[in-house]
């Protein structure tokens, strides 16, 4: 999921995904709005990651258009795992401790079953952390 992807949404879809289309809503809102205020690329991930999961988030990210300037977010609740990876560009700006800080608020949502809020939420404080392009 990318700022832009655009979603083909049925009731069926819904029930069937983690999120409702309102939820999606919200974080193509947040990914958009992170994309522009930064000027680097944010992209979600919610699945089964390859295990190690680190090193999957990793190759899921190599994939990206632009890894260099992008910041993948990989969530795997069946794996109880969540991990941030940052491209060359984009680590100049975000710090291992910056996407920590974002990892720990994100989890702690995650972990009050509130997948998309900690999802929007997290965005927001990298993209603020990054700060302007």
């Amino acid at each position: 999921m990318t700022a832009g992807d655009h979603y083909a949404v049925s009731s069926t879809a819904v029930l069937d995904g983690p999120f409702t289309t309102r939820q999606l809503l919200r974080l193509d809102d947040a990914l958009r709005k992170a994309d522009e205020n930064s000027g680097l690329t944010f992209s979600v991930y919610v699945g089964e990651v390859s295990e190690p999961v680190r090193e999957g988030a990793e190759l899921l990210h190599a994939r990206l258009a632009n890894p260099a300037e992008s910041v993948l977010i990989a969530v795997a609740p069946g794996q109880r795992q969540l991990e941030i990876v940052t491209g060359s560009q984009a680590r100049k700006r975000l710090s291992d401790r910056d996407c920590k800080l974002a990892a720990l608020s994100m989890a702690a949502s995650f972990g009050g079953g509130d997948l998309a809020g900690g999802l929007v939420s997290g965005l927001a404080q990298l993209t603020g952390l990054a700060g302007k392009a």
